[in-house]
């Protein structure tokens, strides 16, 4: 390479795909024919974007009622989330997309059969990629619309933001303290040993959770395999649902068990569901398993700009700077900032909001 050359950056990947229906989702205009059919091809693509984790919308000039109503019968309804049909500018229903699902302009493409609604959207949206529906073929090899790796959680991420959206509704009508309505969301939190197949989800979480992540140490998928079959380590992922449907998973906790002593050398919860409590019942947790097996509790915190929330957690659980010789016998944490805060285990209430079912640690 010479110098002062650029490597190319891939795209980034898209997250969210805008159809237009007519002559681009379906063949045929609705209005006009009355009758629309769906290609095989389309169909397949749908669902291959869905099972990517790819989320997708719909922006068309059409009756809003008879169009949804197409989609159902075809049976595609079910995949397109925050629809936008009726009869203003396509620019504006995109934006209002990408405005409510919170995703930069740069993460979402746009896909119609007519060139003045591509210019239309291109002119007021520059950053959202556009694509004539004459290249729908080509999605599915395109870079952009192909992740270098589907979690777990990508699979079901349309389920999990249409569970938020019905949340988002019901809290909005509800009437009373917040508390009451953590309560009828009927919560259920599993603690379980995480599995292959969730260790890409792990992984992420570790990288992208920092308001909610102890240390802000990243641990590669090698790192957590590798963990993952040392017997003294458990690397436990938690997951929380509720009456509308899966957040996903929410937490990790990686735990050293030495002889009298547990080492929690990383917590990280992600931020959506911080207002649930979710710190506090895994933290809650983990005391109560360590008082029942006699054993001290040490964590390792590490401030960041970003954590702050993560070190109240840890104080509100009873954990503290003081001294205390069951640190002795540990290894030194993985970076020299790493402070190891210590509780003596005493049993925790149980959280009155939301019902726990987690795997036993005591004398694993």
């Amino acid at each position: 390479m010479t110098q002062g050359s650029a490597v190319a950056q891939p795209p980034p990947i898209v997250k969210c795909l805008v159809w237009d229906l007519d002559n681009t989702l379906w063949q045929g205009t609705l209005l006009e024919d009355g009758k629309v059919t769906l290609a095989a091809p389309v169909r397949e693509l749908i669902a291959e974007l869905d099972g990517r984790g790819i989320l997708q919308s719909v922006a068309s000039k059409n009756d809003h009622d008879q169009a949804w109503q197409q989609l159902v019968e075809l049976g595609v309804a079910e995949y397109f989330v925050l629809p936008r049909i009726g009869w203003g500018p396509k620019s504006d229903a995109v934006r209002e997309i990408a405005a409510e699902l919170n995703f930069a302009l740069d993460t979402i493409a746009f896909v119609d059969d007519q060139p003045a609604e591509l210019a239309e959207v291109r002119f007021h949206l520059p950053e959202v990629r556009c694509y004539a529906a004459e290249r729908l073929p080509e999605f599915s090899t395109l870079p952009e619309f192909s992740p270098a790796t589907v979690t777990v959680d990508a699979r079901r991420r349309r389920q999990m933001y249409q569970a938020g959206f019905q949340r988002k509704a019901a809290e909005a009508e509800f009437q009373g303290p917040s508390d009451d309505f953590l309560r009828s969301l009927d919560l259920v939190m599993d603690i379980e040993r995480a599995t292959e197949e969730q260790l890409s989800r792990v992984e992420e979480l570790t990288l992208r959770t920092s308001q909610m992540n102890a240390t802000g140490v990243h641990y590669s998928l090698a790192d957590l395999r590798t963990l993952l079959a040392d017997p003294r380590h458990e690397v436990l992922v938690t997951m929380l649902t509720d009456r509308f449907g899966p957040h996903g998973a929410v937490g990790l906790e990686l735990l050293e068990k030495h002889p009298g002593v547990w080492n929690l050398k990383l917590l990280a919860t992600s931020c959506r569901v911080v207002s649930f409590g979710a710190g506090s019942v895994i933290l809650g947790w983990l005391v109560d398993q360590a008082a029942h097996a006699g054993v001290h509790l040490v964590a390792d915190f590490r401030r960041t700009e970003r954590n702050r929330m993560m070190d109240i957690a840890y104080r509100f659980a009873g954990f503290t700077d003081e001294p205390c010789d069951c640190r002795a016998g540990l290894p030194a944490p993985a970076h020299q900032d790493i402070r190891r805060l210590h509780l003596v285990p005493e049993p925790q209430a149980p959280s009155p909001t939301m019902k726990l079912n987690a795997v036993s640690l005591q004398g694993a």
